[in-house]
């Protein structure tokens, strides 16, 4: 029974956090974004970047740890979307060979070196690394580039025969490559837990992930677990060979907690009824009562010594928070060169985003105007920024800020979006159609929300002359409009220039 329900409660929870990532319409968001804001890391990183929102986040991080705390890990068997992924990649392998894990020690040295590498690539600032190894934001880039286009492919064929029927309850959506390199990082993410998961089932939750670590510590410590009866035990070793964390060790009837995942497949497979899911007291000292010396318990240092860096860094941060048309041939944009990234409205400015977001692609996803595309810089890689070739950011959409999960980009609302200046455009003459084929245009002009472009004469001497943009950097709020709608290809005549910080004009 406890499995059936752990299998139910996993398979809801994963599907509809795929759905969160391929649903292009941003509906479900509004029922079900909290799955992506109750994952561990996302709100433990809240705590700190969101202080309006602070006993919100806190209570999810502390509901989880006390879920840890009662029941194990069970965040890691039906929460975390990677975990429930793995999970069915190693039922797959179960119907080819049943019976086939075994038990094998910890590689404590490679988990909680990970962990620290982690912890420290945080407090540097390198959050590509932090980004590949979070696994909401892994699964997230999984769904993304690898499912999201599947998914859309099926849209349109149904929007193809809907219309041949003359109805329209779907309409079709681009399928394109946002950025290359996260789609090979995608491919590979996935390609290496498939193989993990299919040999090994949670190789990769204990072994690698950070949060696996984190909360395989505290699992240690659990109220209720797997617990084995010796007196009913025969040692035939079934529930060793089901178990996929290979925790179970059969020939000395002990498990160990911090790498079991809760998933009850073990509780089934005994056909002595020597397993069951209830509280185990604590051992006695066995070893100070003989007068021995306690063994030095390395790893639990090593986690204590991680978490106080962390927690010291994240104090460190928060006192640093407080101090601180058609004229042209068609044929497709090319990005400018600019000096400075765009980022989307709610994300403050480069160090905020770069330092908070954990490049889920969850924004990405869900951008209605394919506005946001992953970087390929070293230091932002992965991370979402806005580029205007395909669509420009809308005044009235806010749904970025409404689903990152991390802080990233805070809630606003269409009132402040017209406020927030992200950038500022640009006009660049050689460029421009109506000094280089003497053509009326004014589609910048036409086209800004802000007015913050007005058409004058080229030449001031004659008001007659080409009316060529003027543009008025303090009411630009750097939206796009002007660089998409332009007709001037490849390169477009004006361009958004990002700001280092955003500010409110």
């Amino acid at each position: 029974m406890l499995r059936k329900i752990r299998l139910t409660l996993a398979v809801l929870f994963f599907a509809l956090i795929t759905l969160l990532f391929l649903d292009f319409t941003g509906t479900l968001h509004t029922w079900f974004g909290w799955l992506a804001k109750i994952q561990f890391l996302p709100a433990l990183l809240e705590i700190q970047f969101l202080p309006a929102l602070l006993a919100l986040h806190v209570g999810v991080v502390v509901a989880l740890i006390v879920l840890t705390l009662l029941l194990g890990r069970v965040y890691c068997s039906v929460i975390c979307p990677l975990g429930v992924f793995q999970d069915i990649v190693a039922w797959f392998s179960k119907k080819a060979k049943k019976n086939r894990y075994r038990y094998s020690p910890a590689l404590s040295w490679l988990r909680y070196g990970v962990l620290g590498i982690f912890v420290i690539t945080l407090i540097a600032g390198v959050h590509s690394f932090v980004a590949l190894l979070a696994p909401y934001s892994s699964y997230g880039r999984i769904a993304n580039n690898l499912f999201a286009p599947i998914y859309q492919w099926g849209n349109n064929l149904l929007a193809y025969f809907a219309e041949r029927a003359d109805s329209y309850a779907f309409y079709e959506t681009t399928v394109w490559l946002k950025s290359l390199p996260t789609f090979i990082i995608a491919v590979v993410t996935v390609i290496v837990l498939i193989v993990l998961a299919w040999r090994g089932g949670r190789t990769y939750c204990n072994t690698i992930c950070p949060v696996g670590t984190v909360l395989g510590f505290l699992s240690k410590y659990a109220y209720l677990k797997p617990v084995i009866d010796t007196s009913k035990c025969n040692s035939c070793g079934l529930c060793a060979r089901n178990c996929k964390a290979s925790c179970i060790n059969s020939k000395t009837h002990e498990i160990d907690y911090s790498r079991c995942v809760a998933c009850m497949d073990c509780l089934g497979k005994c056909k002595q009824g020597a397993l069951s899911y209830a509280h185990r007291p604590a051992k006695a000292a066995t070893t100070q009562e003989a007068g021995k010396p306690t063994p030095t318990d390395n790893n639990r240092r090593a986690f204590l010594a991680s978490s106080a860096l962390a927690a010291t860094t994240a104090v460190l941060k928060a006192q640093e928070m407080k101090v601180d048309g058609g004229l042209a041939t068609i044929e497709d944009k090319k990005i400018p060169n600019r000096q400075t990234p765009i980022l989307p409205p709610g994300a403050q400015g480069a160090r905020h985003f770069a330092q908070h977001c954990t490049a889920c692609q969850l924004c990405v996803s869900v951008c209605p105007n394919e506005v946001l595309r992953p970087s390929t810089g070293l230091l932002t890689l992965m991370q979402p920024f806005s580029s205007y070739e395909r669509g420009y950011c809308r005044p009235e959409c806010t749904k970025c800020s409404e689903v990152c999960p991390t802080g990233a980009i805070k809630p606003i609302t269409v009132a402040d979006k017209s406020a927030i200046q992200i950038g500022h455009a640009v006009w660049v003459k050689d460029n421009c159609v109506v000094l280089t084929d003497g053509v009326a245009c004014g589609n910048c002009a036409r086209h800004c929300p802000t007015g913050a472009i007005t058409m004058i004469a080229s030449d001031a001497n004659n008001p007659d002359s080409p009316k060529i943009p003027a543009v008025d950097t303090e009411r630009c709020i750097g939206c796009g409009a002007c660089e998409n709608l332009c007709p001037a290809r490849p390169f477009s005549a004006i361009y958004v220039e990002g700001h280092e910080r955003h500010r409110i004009i």
